[in-house]
């Protein structure tokens, strides 16, 4: 799931945008979508446990990475007065209590992770491994992400909140990052007690930038700063549509570690190389996104410049069929993303594209937020926000004549959209983690340097 798109050719020039662009009138619709979309957190995450599901309303188990968006959420909620402090303190314990109290062995059920680390799907009752899935180094860094946002901003005296600083570092400090760069260059993709490691390291620029950091800042089990040199040696530089920055298909990859990181100002050795930062690399791969909708090479419906926006999210499934003469075949859930090195396009778009970039570039995020909702109405824009994913092309008998609309929200996909919005807002989630050490830390150890970084 990885890859990159172009440049405004038909927007006028395509020199490089600002890293740092004047910001726009703040538009109240931000706030709807926003609200929308944490209730969603709040409806599906069940009060007993903590753990979110994957999907919703279908049934589902809880991803664990979903539980690390849901965990940074709380704050925020707090803070625009959905919840008060002390329910999510309430709910940011349940969640920590359910994950410290599950097994950690390397058998193969009933656990819920090994050596600190979590499997990438467990049952929402228990937290216990769910599908044979995988002990997922990536859904781990997330889950952890969420972790240090709430071990910063619950910094009170309460019983609770001082019972949360203690629950959140036993939970980073078990985690055995070590243990999963041992004989590689880099971190390990993930493990399972059947199969063991998996042979590949994380590698290519995309959404595991926060892993990695996280990784190199740990307090008790830190990498090697070698594995950063080995991840930034395996991208892909590349021009695409006049825009030059790392090549990532899909906009996640960007947006995943840009929820908590402020790459503003801040650089390592290979984007000093480059005269960019990371900040300024999303910025150019989401404007290469609407560029792509503005071309749309392959005439799939409803593409332009206000409703654009390919990344990995649900499809209407697995199937081909003739669309005004053109064969067209189409997936269900996919890693879909357009770039310099491949493209992966159905005609299915996803509203956290534009959504979860909204802080890279809001000039061409808020108007194609607005588009869709205008244009599909309650097709797509339903009671806690935007639906996971839409497809005009697909017109079947049973979608009627304005195409699939998916029935499901992904808590991956919610997430970037909410924490973003309020990055726009205020920075919230960035100031909060530049104050854990873990990832001044893990920065530094990584070789950034500049902006907010020297001051920490």
């Amino acid at each position: 799931m990885r890859s990159r798109l172009f440049c405004l050719i038909l927007l006028g020039s395509c020199a490089a945008a600002p890293s740092q662009p004047a910001a726009p009138r703040w538009d109240p619709f931000l706030d709807t979508l926003q609200q929308r979309t944490i209730r969603w957190f709040l409806q599906a995450t069940p009060q007993s446990t903590g753990l979110t599901p994957d999907r919703w309303p279908s049934p589902s188990p809880s991803s664990v990475a979903a539980v690390g968006f849901a965990l940074t959420i709380y704050p925020i909620a707090t803070e625009r007065g959905m919840i008060t402090r002390e329910e999510a303190a309430a709910r940011t314990l349940t969640t920590f209590r359910t994950l410290l109290g599950t097994p950690q062995n390397d058998g193969t059920s009933g656990v819920g992770g090994y050596r600190g680390l979590l499997y990438h799907f467990v049952a929402v009752a228990d937290g216990t491994r769910a599908w044979n899935c995988e002990l997922s180094t990536i859904d781990t860094a997330l889950l952890i992400a969420g972790v240090l946002c709430d071990r910063v901003y619950f910094d009170g005296r309460s019983p609770a909140e001082q019972e949360i600083r203690a629950l959140a570092d036993s939970l980073e400090r078990r985690v055995d990052w070590t243990w999963t760069a041992e004989g590689r260059p880099g971190i390990m993709l993930g493990w399972t007690p059947e199969r063991g490691a998996d042979r590949q390291s994380w590698h290519g620029y995309n959404e595991a930038s926060i892993m990695y950091v996280i990784a190199l800042g740990s307090p008790a089990h830190p990498v090697e700063p070698s594995v950063w040199d080995y991840w930034t040696s395996t991208y892909v530089w590349a021009r695409y549509y006049g825009r030059d920055f790392v090549s990532f298909g899909p906009l996640f990859g960007h947006q995943f570690s840009g929820c908590w990181i402020d790459f503003r100002g801040i650089r390592d050795r290979y984007m000093k190389e480059k005269g960019i930062d990371y900040f300024e690399n999303s910025r150019r791969a989401t404007y290469t996104q609407q560029a792509y909708g503005i071309e749309n090479p392959r005439r799939f419906r409803g593409y332009g410049a206000d409703v654009w926006g390919v990344s990995a999210c649900d499809g209407p499934g697995d199937t081909a069929f003739s669309v005004n003469g053109t064969k067209r075949e189409f997936i269900g859930y996919g890693g879909r993303g357009v770039s310099f090195d491949w493209v992966l396009d159905d005609g299915t778009l996803t509203p956290t594209a534009a959504g979860g970039s909204v802080a890279f570039a809001p000039e061409i995020c808020i108007p194609a937020l607005k588009a869709m909702r205008e244009r599909y109405g309650d097709h797509l824009w339903k009671e806690f926000g935007f639906v996971d994913a839409f497809n005009p092309t697909f017109v079947t008998p049973r979608t009627g004549p304005e195409g699939w609309f998916d029935r499901d929200y992904l808590g991956i996909d919610q997430g970037p959209i909410a924490i973003m919005i309020e990055n726009l807002r205020n920075g919230f989630v960035w100031n909060l983690m530049k104050k854990h050490p873990t990832i001044s830390r893990g920065l530094r150890r990584a070789g950034f340097t500049g902006g907010w970084l020297d001051s920490h």
